[in-house]
């Protein structure tokens, strides 16, 4: 995702970031995990809600980084709340937009042709509060007491996982195969209901990660339901489902991976 909003302007870069999303497709099932941080729209540093676009724009940019904390704030901002933006993070864009009235120069005008209508669109750079050392508590989200799952994997399983050479980032809300970066985004294990459901959303994912350029270099799919999409959709499926049967996961999650294909 865009961190700054660079030569295109913020319309483009944003509208371009929901295309990118529409085109990963809503999967037709319901994801074996559930959300670890209370929702609500993006915050402030004065606590007061982001409206219009930028509660959009935010909420993708925070899904997809991972961030926990529903609050953004200017460079300043953190400084001045005892904070330090870590060395090495990047910034989002947040929009600023005023429209406003002004009286038009000149003798001779009439009452009702005096007003000019002006608009003011500009972006300012913020970070988010899990980017920034040294904030008040309230700024750092609680997060919802996550009871592990009491299923245990067998050893096979998790020796197997553990050697995994793809990258994996745990946090945030979705589990997605990143091809850009070459990186595997997966919710905690204690938001899943088992273990196995989280071994098996990993495999999943783990086949898409094979089908990078620098491995078995696969056509991904230019959008969802296209032939390619779909292809690679049932190759990691199939990757999935076999890796279940050699490693010894329970079968109760296939339907899950049913509702993938159909």
């Amino acid at each position: 995702m865009t961190s700054v909003a660079g030569t295109a302007s913020p319309a483009d870069t944003i509208t371009a970031a929901i295309i990118a999303r529409l085109e990963q497709g809503v999967r037709p099932w319901i994801r074996p995990w559930r959300a670890g941080v209370s929702g609500g729209r993006p915050l402030r540093a004065n606590g007061e809600a982001y409206r219009g676009m930028n509660t959009f724009w935010l909420w993708m940019a925070a899904e997809h980084a991972g961030f926990a904390s529903r609050t953004w704030m200017t460079y300043r901002q953190a400084q001045l709340l005892g904070g330090q933006v870590r060395t090495g993070e990047r910034s989002q864009f947040a929009i600023f937009y005023k429209a406003y009235t002004k009286r038009a120069a000149g003798a001779g005008q009439a009452a009702g042709d005096a007003d000019e209508l002006r608009r003011v669109m500009r972006t300012y750079a913020v970070f988010n509060a899990d980017q920034i050392d040294g904030l008040p508590a309230q700024f750092y989200p609680r997060r919802i007491e996550l009871v592990p799952p009491t299923d245990r994997l067998p050893v096979r399983a998790e020796a197997f996982l553990e050697r995994l050479p793809a990258r994996v980032r745990h946090g945030g809300d979705q589990a997605y195969y990143d091809r850009g970066a070459d990186l595997i985004a997966m919710p905690l294990v204690g938001l899943f209901g088992t273990r196995a459901h989280w071994a098996a959303t990993l495999a999943h994912e783990a086949g898409h990660w094979t089908g990078h350029p620098d491995r078995l270099d696969r056509t991904f799919g230019k959008r969802f339901g296209d032939a390619a999409y779909a292809f690679e959709e049932l190759c990691a499926e199939m990757c999935a489902c076999l890796l279940g049967a050699d490693l010894g996961l329970p079968v109760d999650h296939l339907d899950d991976h049913a509702a993938y294909i159909g």
